[in-house]
């Protein structure tokens, strides 16, 4: 792609902010600061990953492996803004799934342990991770509240945290992992998804781009399904205090 293709480019967003003036939706200043974020993190990382994959260290590997689930972290516990200690548990929960899915793929040889396949791939799979783990926190916070009466009762009949608490977890793991296997239902018939798409564009052959996209989405259920319980196991506490009692 050329450089004049990629300022043409800026036609898309030049769309959305003439829509929001139109309609009045006060979604200028947002617009505006996704795409230079967007588009300055992009180039940032571009030049980056070049340094990384021409080295081929594995220092520059783990750097950059920390800063994916370091920035993922911080993503997904905004959902959580006033649970204490919640930044940290989602970064153990974030790294516990990258180690166990991507060792998974290496040990089965599924991908090559090079940068040029270790890095994104694993920037999807925490990705994904951190997506499941932001919709996690967002439904406990409704859950909890809608059920707090039932918590309370519980509570006050002698039950633990996690009795208490059992019924709204396991709606909020459920409702957090439903949007990845939602897409899982639906891919190849209502979208072509990124990897496979950017293969094709590349001009490799389409069976091979589809048994990347398989390996892809396979590992997003595993992702999914490890970063949902492991964020319940440690973070369900968050909810009360000291005290055993439900947070207000």
């Amino acid at each position: 792609m050329s450089s004049m293709s990629l300022w043409l480019s800026f036609s898309f967003v030049l769309i959305a902010l003439l829509l929001s003036l139109w309609q009045k939706l006060g979604l200028e200043k947002e617009i505006a600061v996704s795409t230079v974020r967007c588009a300055v993190q992009l180039l940032v990382i571009g030049y980056v990953l070049q340094v990384v994959f021409h080295a081929d260290h594995p220092v520059y590997l783990a750097l950059v492996l920390v800063m994916m689930i370091a920035v993922a972290s911080w993503n997904a516990s905004r959902r959580g803004d006033r649970l204490p200690g919640v930044l940290w548990r989602i970064a153990v929960a974030l790294t516990i799934t990258a180690t166990v899915t991507m060792g998974l793929l290496l040990l089965f040889r599924l991908v090559e342990p090079t940068p040029q396949y270790l890095i994104p791939i694993s920037g999807m799979i925490i990705g994904n991770a951190m997506m499941v783990s932001g919709l996690f926190l967002n439904h406990m916070k409704r859950e909890t509240e809608t059920a707090r009466g039932e918590i309370e009762t519980l509570l006050c009949l002698g039950a633990n945290k996690r009795q208490a608490i059992h019924d709204v977890l396991k709606r909020a793991v459920t409702a957090s992992m439903i949007p990845t296997f939602d897409t899982m239902k639906t891919i190849g018939l209502v979208q072509l998804p990124g990897t496979m798409t950017g293969m094709i564009i590349a001009g490799a052959n389409p069976i091979d781009a589809v048994r990347y996209q398989i390996l892809i989405m396979f590992a997003f259920s595993s992702s999914a399904a490890i970063s949902a319980v492991l964020v319940s196991l440690l973070c369900y506490r968050l909810w009360f205090t000291r005290e055993s009692m439900l947070r207000p």
